[in-house]
């Protein structure tokens, strides 16, 4: 796959067909829409282009918080085994938000991608307060001699509704279910830091994280069971346990993502860790101490790797 950011300077797709959004999550509805870019793009002997921006549009037109289901660097690297064959992230800033309807049409679309096929919801909109529709659309495919395929709506809508089912369900422990939206078990990485080192002391020492990315959507605090992959050693994957939260045990003061990884016992700070959520164990606990709070690290143990 090939990655493009700079839209002044895109080759000559051969017969483009050419689809649009945020995909954030790449998840199954996202993923029915690429199977029919990838067949009609075989049909007519052409190339897929799939169209995204960064950051996302909800950043600059809106000033509510966003919490991303996927990076950048992770929505490509999941497009990417999609096996889409261009993609181009396009720099969303006020001054492109503000252009027409008409204008995005002829500046943007037809004038940087020359498609022969535009794959389209039928609630696709676009332009500056968001005028421009399906319809719209269909009169410049007429003028502009491509192609327009409509997303039946129940594809929209599975596409739709999973991208905020998927963040609810991770922001509520409903690890499984976020999984079955996806396709894929939810991940993020962060740099490995120096905590307190509690935890070693009582038997659990933990690698602290810090997400490098603040949009990233954290899960709802408590503790999960997780496979781990750390950067200094590529290609191993290894079973822990993860908890988030504030550790109201010892000082309930800031979040904390920290994670026990089975069975291994190194120096990492500094590396990359990616967690994979495979089961959310229980929800964050007050102990009388740290004897009962060992007491069900143990616990908590047993059943993560019974899980994993």
């Amino acid at each position: 796959m090939k990655v493009y950011s700079n839209i002044d300077q895109l080759p000559a797709f051969t017969r483009a067909v050419v689809t649009i959004g945020t995909f954030d999550g790449v998840h199954l509805g996202h993923q029915q829409i690429i199977q029919q870019l990838k067949k009609e793009a075989q049909r007519i002997g052409g190339e897929t282009v799939l169209v995204t921006f960064d950051p996302h549009p909800r950043k600059i037109v809106s000033a509510s918080p966003l919490q991303l289901i996927n990076t950048l660097a992770e929505k490509i690297e999941l497009l990417e085994k999609q096996g889409i064959n261009n993609l181009v992230v396009v720099p969303f800033t006020a001054e492109f938000s503000n252009q027409s309807a008409n204008g995005y049409i002829e500046d943007f679309l037809v004038s940087h991608f020359h498609p022969h096929t535009v794959i389209i919801g039928y609630d696709h909109r676009f332009g500056k307060d968001r005028s421009g529709d399906f319809h719209l659309l269909e009169k410049y495919a007429r003028q502009h001699a491509f192609e327009l395929i409509e997303i039946p709506v129940h594809v929209i809508e599975e596409a739709s509704i999973s991208s905020t089912k998927i963040r609810e369900a991770l922001l509520h422990g409903k690890i499984e279910e976020a999984a079955r939206f996806l396709g894929y078990d939810y991940f993020f990485e962060g740099l490995v830091v120096e905590g307190n080192k509690l935890g070693r002391t009582i038997g659990y020492p933990t690698a602290n994280l810090q997400l490098q990315t603040p949009d990233k959507l954290v899960p709802g605090n408590g503790v999960y069971a997780v496979r781990a992959e750390i950067s200094v050693n590529p290609g191993m994957v290894y079973k822990g346990m993860m908890n988030i939260g504030v550790r109201p045990t010892v000082d309930g003061l800031n979040r904390v993502i920290e994670v026990n990884i089975f069975d291994f016992d190194a120096a990492i700070y500094g590396s990359t860790l990616r967690v994979h959520l495979k089961r959310y164990l229980r929800g964050e606990q007050k102990f009388s101490g740290l004897d009962a709070l060992k007491e069900q690290l143990a616990k908590d143990r047993q059943q993560a790797m019974e899980s994993l």
